[in-house]
């Protein structure tokens, strides 16, 4: 059985032992942790602090996974940057060692998933459907440039790394992400795919239950959130279309075990009360399944 767990960037004012302690309260069996700025900084960390949180989760039974989509931790001028994408190999190599960074500190908390994307490409370049054309391979092969040094200190960590389709980044669709497996090779067989079901939503890559049947194979790790319009902007559950009965369901039946953690990281401002709402919906939820 899956474990639903809460992503840290919807509790963005909170320390993240405080987090801790206010998740498991809700009910929540995981903590998806962003490291960020003011927050379990990989460049400025707290020995005593990453000690006391694996300490907590321990005793707590809170899982720990790794989210690495902290917005400025790179760059405090521009989102998201350097990244995979970057043309500048500098500029990936910073992204490199971050994620490094992030599997040490993702190895002492007892994680077992990190979660990452590809990043945009300057200029707005998006694989598509169509175009697992030609023309998408260099910039494919830089992808999996990067993501080879990361899967090898994975491997050495023993920590899994599960790739997310994001939309308005490189891959942003399930099928970009198949792509990629192809162009990493064998050691494709080491990254497993994180599915965030709201994006879902946004590329139109439907019914969301049916792709969790298909890519069941490759799942280490699920985001949940609402989308409304196609838009891609989280949303509390019961503000969007997302059939949240019909994806628990789903993951239910593929026999998912891994974390599926609520990302509201524009719920900050509010991150104790959206975290108890979206634990009320997700239990509704769990019950019409029966």
């Amino acid at each position: 059985m899956f474990r639903l767990g809460y992503n840290t960037n919807g509790l963005a004012h909170h320390r993240p032992l405080d987090a801790l302690r206010l998740v498991a309260e809700l009910g929540y069996e995981g903590l998806a942790l962003t490291p960020d700025v003011g927050q379990l900084d990989p460049a400025r960390l707290d020995a005593t602090e990453v000690a006391d949180l694996r300490k907590w989760s321990d005793e707590l039974g809170v899982s720990i996974a790794i989210e690495t989509g902290a917005r400025f931790v790179l760059d405090a001028r521009r989102k998201h940057r350097p990244n995979l994408m970057t043309a500048e190999a500098v500029g990936r190599q910073r992204r490199v060692d971050f994620y490094r960074r992030c599997l040490d500190l993702g190895a002492e908390l007892g994680a077992q998933v990190l979660s990452l994307w590809a990043g945009d490409v300057e200029g707005g370049a998006v694989l598509q459907d169509a175009a697992l054309q030609d023309d998408a391979d260099p910039l494919l092969e830089r992808l999996a440039e990067g993501l080879r040094p990361v899967l090898a200190h994975a491997r050495e960590v023993e920590v899994t790394v599960a790739f997310e389709p994001e939309p308005g980044m490189f891959v942003e669709r399930p099928s970009g992400y198949l792509r990629l497996l192809e162009v990493l090779g064998d050691d494709g067989d080491e990254l497993g795919l994180t599915l965030d079901v709201g994006h879902l939503l946004v590329t139109g890559d439907l019914p969301v239950p049916d792709q969790i049947r298909e890519l069941a194979p490759r799942l280490v790790h699920v985001h949940l959130d609402d989308i409304a319009g196609g838009v891609h902007e989280h949303r509390m559950f019961g503000q969007g279309e997302l059939d949240l009965v019909g994806t628990l369901a789903a993951l239910s039946e593929v026999g998912f075990d891994g974390m599926a953690a609520v990302e509201l990281s524009r719920d900050s401002h509010r991150g104790a009360a959206a975290a108890e709402e979206a634990m009320q919906h997700l239990r509704r939820a769990i019950v019409g399944q029966k």
